[in-house]
This record gives structure tokens, sequence and C-alpha cells, in this order.
């Protein structure tokens, strides 16, 4: 039996990159942050990819590349400007749908919040079963776990969310 062949690399970023561009916006909320790291993390990639041997997940691999450039990214950003989540400002033009617009901006604002609050691996494997579908296998083998640990990382984050913001709207 032969052995299985390995995609070129333009076809893995052909097939992953806007899968990871979206997770990679997801976990920093930037665009730009989301284009840098997305270019790194396949730079990296790329650089590791000819010593690849055996049977690999590359989606998996690539999200563990494209989470360790986010978690840089994320370290370089709180040095560089603390904690402060910027959202962009937004004039509605009716009172009753600018009161809306406020209200759900202020809701996901504060999800968002709460969300950053994670620890990151629990933040991580949220966005990875939730966001960008992964099994729990996929996201053991994206955040080097077993896919119980991903289990457990995601049901502790729903846990804290759940608490935090129920906290918030009692406020």
């Amino acid at each position: 039996m032969a052995a299985p062949t390995r995609p070129e690399f333009t076809e893995l970023v052909a097939r992953f990159g806007r899968e990871l561009y979206v997770f990679l916006w997801r976990m920093l909320s930037n665009e730009q942050d989301a284009e840098d790291c997305l270019q790194e993390a396949f730079l990296r990639a790329y650089r590791a990819y000819p010593r690849m041997q055996g049977e690999v997940n590359f989606r998996a691999w690539l999200y563990r590349i494209a989470g360790n450039t986010a978690r840089t990214q994320l370290k370089r950003r709180l040095r560089r400007d603390g904690r402060e989540i910027d959202l962009p400002d937004e004039d509605g033009t009716a009172s009753q749908q600018a009161d809306a617009d406020l209200e759900l901006r202020e809701r996901l604002t504060a999800v968002r919040t709460a969300v950053r609050g994670l620890p990151f691996k629990q933040q991580q494997s949220l966005i990875l079963r939730k966001y960008q579908g992964l099994s729990y296998a996929e996201i053991g083998a994206a955040l080097d776990c077993s896919p119980e640990s991903a289990r457990a990382n995601v049901y502790q984050a729903l846990r804290r969310l759940r608490s935090e913001l129920a906290v918030e709207r009692q406020e």
C-alpha cells in the first residue's frame, strides 16, 4: 500500500487560509492583527513543513501554529496597550434603533470582555468549538491535549461565561 501523498503547501493555504483568518480575527478582534498573525502562522508553517513526517492532521497543526501566533500577538498588545478593548463608534439615525444598537453593542462588549478574561486555553477551546466547528479530537490535536481535556476546557469556559454574564445582567 502506498504512503499517503502530502498536499502542496499552497493547497493548505488555499484550503485553510480563510478559516484560520476567521479564527484569528475572533481571537484578536482586529483585522490587521489577524492578517499579520495569519501571515506569520503560514510563514512558520512553511518553514516547518519540510520536516513533517507520517500522517499529520494539517488542519489541527495549522490551528496550533495560528493559536500560538495569536497568543504572542495578545501578549504584545497587552504590553503596548494595557487591557483596553476598543470598539468602533457607530452613529444611529433613529432614536429607538440607536438605543437597540447601543444595547446590543454593550452586550457584545460584555461577552467579548468575559471571553478575553478566560484562561487562554479555555478561550481558544471555546472559539475552536463554538465558532470554528472543530471536533474535540481536532481541538485536542490543535492544543496538544486530549479530546477529554478539550471538552473540559470548553465546558469550563461556558460555565464561567454564564456565571459572569448572569452577574452582569443582575447589576
